[in-house]
């Protein structure tokens, strides 16, 4: 694709490096931004460097927020009692998403992952079990994506905190085998969360 302008080309190629976005895309992205009021562009520009600049990650349950602690962690109607574990934001605000559930999250940033490198020591595994030590949890919901790494992830947590928590379940398998929690739809993943089943029955299945 031949671009006449070395700087439309450098912003078509940062453009073309997000997930799911081709350089014809980015290209119309890029021409549209150009065609805009220049106010426009800047504002669409400066809220992508603030964000950079002051996102941060909760220091309870790592998802992204603002201050020290995001806004479900410190909001008093919120069950803190009941955790709910998920690989990833995208995951978290699919639950959100539902309306279904009203306690707290804690983000683990990924699925232990043996053929790509990834450990329990790479995922934020530690602070999990530091809140169950602490008896912060009377049930902690295993609500990870249901592939092979998912179901991995799932059964490394239950045995870490099985010790400290009694309660520890996971999500109905409304969510279909293979399934990522962020694709399930709204209705089935509430459903999943409503219907969620302790973990050490799945075992016998």
């Amino acid at each position: 694709m031949e671009i006449p302008s070395r700087l439309v080309e450098q912003a078509v190629e940062q453009f073309a490096s997000l997930p799911g976005i081709g350089k014809r895309t980015a290209l119309r992205l890029v021409m549209h931004l150009l065609n805009e009021p220049k106010e426009t562009s800047l504002q669409f520009a400066h809220s992508i460097s603030n964000m950079r600049e002051q996102i941060r990650f909760c220091a309870q349950c790592h998802n992204i927020c603002e201050d020290e602690l995001c806004g479900i962690c410190v909001n008093p109607k919120r069950d803190a009692q009941t955790i709910c574990v998920v690989e990833n934001i995208r995951d978290l605000i699919a639950i959100e998403n539902t309306q279904q559930y009203s306690g707290v999250y804690h983000i683990l940033g990924g699925n232990i992952s043996p053929m790509d490198g990834i450990g329990p020591q790479d995922l934020n595994i530690s602070s999990l079990i530091d809140r169950a030590e602490k008896n912060e949890a009377k049930e902690i919901i295993l609500a990870l994506s249901t592939t092979m790494e998912g179901d991995t992830t799932n059964f490394y947590l239950f045995r870490k905190l099985e010790a400290y928590c009694t309660n520890i379940s996971t999500i109905a398998r409304g969510v279909a085998i293979g399934d990522e929690i962020e694709y399930t739809d709204e209705v089935t993943l509430g459903k999943s969360i409503l219907n969620r089943t302790l973990y050490n029955s799945s075992l016998s299945n």
